[in-house]
C-alpha cells in the first residue's frame, strides 16, 4: 500500500456516502478515492486502471443487481472488499464473506468500528465486527464442518458460477476447485446428504445459510 491510501466508497444514499468519506478524511488525513457513488460497474472500470487499496460496498445499492452478483464483480480484482450495510443477517453475512469480502460492519455500528475496519482491511486482515460475530454465533450450525476453502468454492459453485469461473475468484485452478467441490460433496455424501447436482449444493448452503 502507498503511504497515501486509495479507496473506493460504493454507497447509494449521498448523506451516508458523504458522511463515511469525511469519517475516512478526518481519520487518515491525506486519502485519494478512484471513485465515490452508486455505480458498481464505474468502480469496475477504476479497479481495472487504478491500484485501489480497499473497496467499501454497500450491499443494497438499489441497482437492480443482487448483492452477491456486485461482491462477485469487484472480488475479480485484487483489492480487498469491506461491506458496510444495513443488511445483517447471518446469512447476508456468511455469503459475502465466503465469496472473498473481507470484513463486514453493520451501518448500525460505532463511527470508531468502521475506522477501526478499514485500518485493518488496509494491513490485509480480515474484520468481523463483535455485532457480526454475534450474528454468526447465533446462527444455526453447519451439518458439515468445510475448510474455509471449501466453503467458499460451495458458496461460488452453489450461486451458479461455473468451474473456471470459481477458480478466478478463488484465485486457483479449475482442477483445484472441482476437488473442493469434490471434497464437500465427499463429506456431506458421508453424514448421508446427498448432493450429486449443483441444485442440491444450493440447496444445502441455502438451508445452513450460506447464501440468503
Amino acid at each position: 500500500m502507498n503511504n497515501t491510501p486509495i479507496l473506493i466508497v460504493l454507497e447509494d444514499h449521498p448523506l451516508v456516502r458523504e458522511a463515511l468519506m469525511e469519517k475516512l478524511v478526518s481519520h487518515f488525513g491525506d486519502i485519494d478515492f478512484a471513485y465515490s457513488g452508486p455505480d458498481i460497474q464505474a468502480a469496475v472500470m477504476a479497479l481495472g486502471t487504478t491500484d485501489v487499496d480497499c473497496v467499501i460496498l454497500d450491499l443494497d445499492l438499489n441497482d437492480k443487481r443482487s448483492a452477491l452478483d456486485n461482491i462477485l464483480a469487484l472480488t475479480e480484482f485484487s483489492s480487498p472488499v469491506l461491506i458496510v450495510s444495513a443488511l445483517g443477517d447471518s446469512a447476508t453475512i456468511r455469503s459475502a464473506l465466503a465469496m472473498g469480502a473481507k470484513g463486514f460492519v453493520s451501518k448500525q455500528a460505532e463511527p470508531e468500528i468502521f475506522i477501526e475496519a478499514v485500518v485493518a482491511t488496509l494491513r490485509g486482515e480480515e474484520y468481523t465486527a463483535p455485532e457480526v460475530a454475534a450474528a454468526l454465533l447465533s446462527a444455526p450450525g453447519a451439518q458439515v464442518k468445510l475448510s474455509d476453502q471449501e466453503r467458499r468454492a460451495m458458496v461460488l459453485y452453489a450461486s451458479g458460477l461455473k468451474m473456471t469461473s470459481v477458480a478466478r475468484q478463488m484465485g486457483i485452478t479449475a482442477g483445484t476447485a472441482d476437488e473442493y467441490i469434490k471434497r464437500v460433496r465427499a463429506k456431506y455424501r458421508k453424514s448421508g446428504i446427498t448432493v450429486s447436482t449443483k441444485t442440491d449444493l444450493y440447496r444445502v448452503a441455502r438451508s445452513e445459510g450460506l447464501i440468503p
